[in-house]
């Protein structure tokens, strides 16, 4: 029986190691349960479309609008990236939960720098929450965060002011924002912008309204006048449109070079217009794209966990 000992220990320990092993494979199921109930799915985060998510349609367009261009300035100003999520619950998560994984997924707030903050309502469970990245739990604590949710949005939301809330709550964040030292904001992206609308709008210039200048004015002024004319006028044209000598200049030299180019390719013969007809169905219609305002992550995702929740 002495013998049998060590034996029996042995397979009681081999047999308890078995069942710990059974026990962290199953977690991550047992989690999902627990969290989400059997067969319940978590809530998807929306695409980030704007600084102003409204799923439940309670803020109207000039609400949007209005808190939109707050969250811009504040942006522009700071380089602090918020944004507003209304939905109609979380469930079955808790809105802190919630609030984190839209804001990481999201990747609010500039690269490597992480200063961008989330404002969750869900108008059905009665709950919001005001989430906080790393880098701004300085100027937005955990209590401050809670001071604004009870001060500024509460009594509003209460009353049904959810855009008047909403608007007192970014207030407050911009004065605490402001006075923390971030890195200055980077112009680079809104120049980049600048270029992007200025070639959009010169291009099909440049494609279209060539040909047509081009035979005008070879036919009034002969091949070497009528070209420094046209690149004259385009190069003009540029600047006033963009304000930059850099682009006038380009532009100008486009436009002489083309207009020489073409000259030499009919051997400076009559007027030539260029039919264009096939050209035009490549540029019509890209206007809409452009609705969402250019706005877009900053890369940063930095959340702890900061920041306060609340209901009304």
């Amino acid at each position: 029986m002495q013998n049998k000992a060590p034996a029996l220990i042995h397979q009681a320990l081999a047999a308890l190691v078995l069942a710990w092993l059974m026990l962290f494979a199953a977690l991550p199921a047992l989690a999902q349960t627990t969290i989400g109930g059997a067969g319940t799915q978590l809530q998807p985060v929306p695409e980030l479309s704007g600084r102003v998510i409204d799923q439940t349609n309670t803020l109207s367009s000039s609400d949007v609008q209005a808190l939109s261009e707050k969250l811009k300035t504040l942006e522009g100003e700071t380089g602090a990236q918020v944004v507003i999520l209304m939905v109609g619950s979380t469930a079955p998560e808790d809105i802190a939960a919630y609030s984190w994984r839209a804001a990481s997924d999201w990747k609010l707030g500039r690269k490597d720098i992480g200063d961008g903050s989330l404002i969750v309502v869900a108008k059905n469970d009665r709950r919001m929450r005001i989430e906080v990245a790393r880098k701004l739990e300085g100027a937005i604590s955990d209590i401050q965060a809670g001071r604004i949710i009870d001060g500024a949005m509460k009594p509003r939301f209460r009353v049904d002011d959810y855009a008047g809330g909403l608007s007192a709550a970014i207030d407050q964040m911009s004065l605490l924002i402001r006075g923390e030292k971030l890195p200055a904001p980077a112009q680079q992206q809104s120049q980049s912008s600048s270029w992007s609308q200025s070639l959009d709008f010169l291009l099909p210039l440049l494609f279209f309204g060539f040909p047509l200048g081009i035979a005008i004015a070879r036919a009034l002024f002969g091949r070497v006048l009528g070209s420094l004319i046209v690149g004259g006028i385009a190069g003009a044209a540029a600047y006033f449109i963009t304000t930059s000598m850099l682009i006038a200049g380009v532009a100008a030299f486009i436009g002489l070079l083309f207009t020489l180019l073409s000259n030499l390719s009919r051997g400076g013969g009559g007027p030539y217009i260029s039919s264009g007809g096939g050209g035009g169905g490549g540029w019509g219609g890209g206007g809409g794209s452009s609705s969402g305002g250019g706005f877009s992550s900053g890369g940063g995702g930095s959340f702890g966990g900061g920041g306060a929740s609340g209901d009304w």
